[in-house]
This record gives C-alpha cells, sequence and structure tokens, in this order.
C-alpha cells in the first residue's frame, strides 16, 4: 500500500480509504448503498488491515449515526492501527441546531461522533457541508479547541465551493487557527468539474484531496455498457438519486475506453478508473466503498501498477469537457494565469 502526504501536514495516509456509506442501511436512501452489519463489516475491515488500509471515512448522518456505530464495533481491538474520518454539518436531528457548523453544534456532534465509534480522539474531521449562517471564525475556533483538547487530530473541508475554502484558510492564517489540510469532494472521469476551480485551489494552498465516489456513483463499475440492460446493483436501485446527471453518449465513450485498456491491461474497468485519479494533481486518497469482500479486493487490484502516458491521454481526451467561464477564458492567456496540466 502506498502512502502519500495529506497535503502540508505531517500526517502520511494510504492512497485508499474505506467508505463505511454502506455500514448500517437503517433508512431507505442508505439501505440502496448497502446494509452491512458489525459481522460483516469486521471481516471487511480485517482484510483491510491484512492489505495496509488503515483508512476508515465515515460520517455523523451515514445510515443516522449506525454507520458510526458498525465502523466503531468493527474496530475494536485494532483501534491503533486504524486512521478513522469522520463528518458533521449536515442535520443530525430535528432541533434547530441540530445542523451547521456552529460551535454549539459541532461540540455536540463531536462528542457523540467519538461515543459511537467507541474512541476517544478522530484523526480527520471533515466539515460536510459550508454553513454560510455562521461565522468562519467561530467553526475555526471551536475545531481548534477541538484539537487542541486533543479529540480531534486534524481537520478537513468537504462539497466547499472554492471561494468558501479560501475564505476558510485565510481566516486560520490570520486568527492563528487550525488550517483545513484535506478537501474531500466528487471527482472522476465522468466528473472532472473539480478541476477548473478547486485543483488550482489545493495546488496553491497545499491541501490534499479525498476523493469520494471515483466510480461516478456507481456509472464506472463495469455494469452500464452500451447497447447492455443495467445490471443488479446500487444504480439500478435507484442509488444514484442525487448524483451529477451524466449524458447517457459521454457515458458509453468513457466506458469503452476503460473497457478497451482493462482488457489489455488484464484489469477491470473500476481498476482502471481508479488507476487514472490516482495518477492526479493533488490527490491524496481514493475513499473507495465495498459491500463484500469481492469489491474491496477488486478496488485494490488499482494499485502496484500505472496507467501508461498513452492510456492517460486517451482517458484524458475522451472524459474531457468545456469548462465553464471564466475558465475556458483564462485558458487564452496560461502564459500568465497557469493551470495544472491536465486541462
Amino acid at each position: 500500500m502506498d502512502h502519500r502526504s495529506l497535503g502540508r501536514s505531517g500526517l502520511k495516509v494510504p492512497v485508499l480509504s474505506l467508505g463505511t456509506g454502506t455500514f448500517g442501511g437503517s433508512n431507505e436512501f442508505f439501505q440502496r448503498w448497502g446494509a452491512t452489519q458489525a459481522d460483516e463489516a469486521t471481516r471487511l475491515v480485517d482484510v483491510c488491515l491484512e492489505h495496509g488500509l488503515t483508512f476508515f471515512d465515515t460520517a455523523d448522518i451515514y445510515s443516522d449515526g449506525q454507520s458510526e456505530v458498525v465502523l466503531g464495533t468493527a474496530l475494536k481491538g485494532k483501534r491503533d492501527h486504524a486512521l478513522i474520518a469522520t463528518k458533521a454539518t449536515f442535520p443530525s436531528g430535528k432541533g434547530p441546531n441540530d445542523q451547521g457548523s456552529s460551535r454549539f453544534h459541532l461540540m455536540r456532534a463531536c462528542e457523540a461522533s467519538l461515543k459511537r465509534l467507541q474512541t476517544d480522539h478522530i484523526d480527520l474531521y471533515f466539515m460536510h457541508g459550508f454553513d454560510a449562517l455562521t461565522p468562519v471564525d467561530e467553526t475555526l475556533r471551536a475545531l481548534d479547541d477541538l484539537m487542541t483538547s486533543g479529540k480531534i487530530g486534524y481537520i478537513g473541508a468537504s462539497n466547499f465551493s472554492g471561494w468558501q475554502l479560501m475564505k476558510s484558510l485565510a481566516t486560520s492564517e490570520r486568527h492563528g487557527l487550525g488550517r483545513y489540510v484535506a478537501y474531500q469532494g466528487y471527482y472522476s472521469l465522468i466528473g472532472r468539474h473539480y478541476e477548473w476551480e478547486l485543483m488550482p485551489l489545493m495546488i496553491d494552498q497545499g491541501v490534499g484531496t479525498m476523493v469520494w465516489s471515483p466510480l461516478g456513483w456507481g456509472r464506472l463499475t463495469g455494469k452500464i455498457r452500451r447497447g447492455q440492460p443495467m445490471q443488479a446493483g446500487r444504480i439500478a436501485s435507484g442509488g444514484a438519486v442525487g448524483g451529477p446527471p451524466v449524458d447517457d453518449e459521454k457515458l458509453y465513450a468513457v466506458v469503452d475506453v476503460l473497457d478497451e485498456i482493462a482488457r489489455a491491461r488484464d484489469k477491470t474497468i473500476p481498476q482502471v478508473a481508479l488507476n487514472w485519479l490516482l495518477g492526479r494533481p493533488t490527490v491524496s486518497n481514493l475513499v473507495v466503498g465495498a459491500r463484500d469482500e469481492a469489491q474491496l479486493l477488486q478496488n485494490l487490484g488499482a494499485l502496484g501498477w500505472t496507467l501508461s502516458a498513452d492510456e492517460v491521454a486517451r482517458l484524458d481526451g475522451v472524459s474531457q469537457e468545456t469548462p465553464i467561464y471564466p475558465y475556458w477564458h483564462q485558458k487564452g492567456f496560461e502564459e500568465r494565469n497557469p493551470k495544472p496540466t491536465v486541462w
């Protein structure tokens, strides 16, 4: 298992982490993702640790907190060998203060996550989304206090726009507060908007990216193919609800190239898609999901090899999108406004 620095922090993380949105399945939305309970989760965690995948990602809203409960149970006796990331901000109750990034909510949300996870510290604590109703310095002061107390180690932002993250980083610098070292966001071969604003920001500010849904909400698993009926799975059961729309022809074109490369490499379509992401600038970690041990082992097969420059160019070309304004305009004077080479 390769390890990379998480942004400019001193923390080294494996290039893959296990997303535990499939743990729990306590409500209709998350049941479409999976309903892994403690026994099976324990087996998955053990397989991860055997292969050096020591990083586990969850959130307080996944299955109404049951994902944290199941993960905490699966890590009993193994906590010292693992890194845990969890998140707060989205509604976790019906009260007016049971959401957001206020000091009031974060202090209580962190304590509740610690209890469910059966641990005394969280290694990486994400704000799951930006809270525009709470002053940025209030959020960061609360997080800084949690870091000082030892309850969380590092902090990150998820699903922020570029200006929201930059405002947060500037506030941390201005007041000497804890700084977001990681960004967790959506990025895939069928969703490359991350490259337009966020990737240049991560490069400039030294923030490491953890990619969620690297297989495009399950669309790059190989189950959706040109001229073939959709196979059973999360997409077929409605598990892509809330995901970004993707033009069918665009998806088929990307999958066609993935399939050609996979066949030539004796790999699978998901393995090629994950390997492509691991070669992108700013990417520290991919959050992969697994309903069972077979899926987990397949994801691990994305490691230990590298796509050729020609293969990367083919995937870049078939998945490329025209940037929105002002990014397409900025390409006209790149000598004064350089962008990552992936453009």
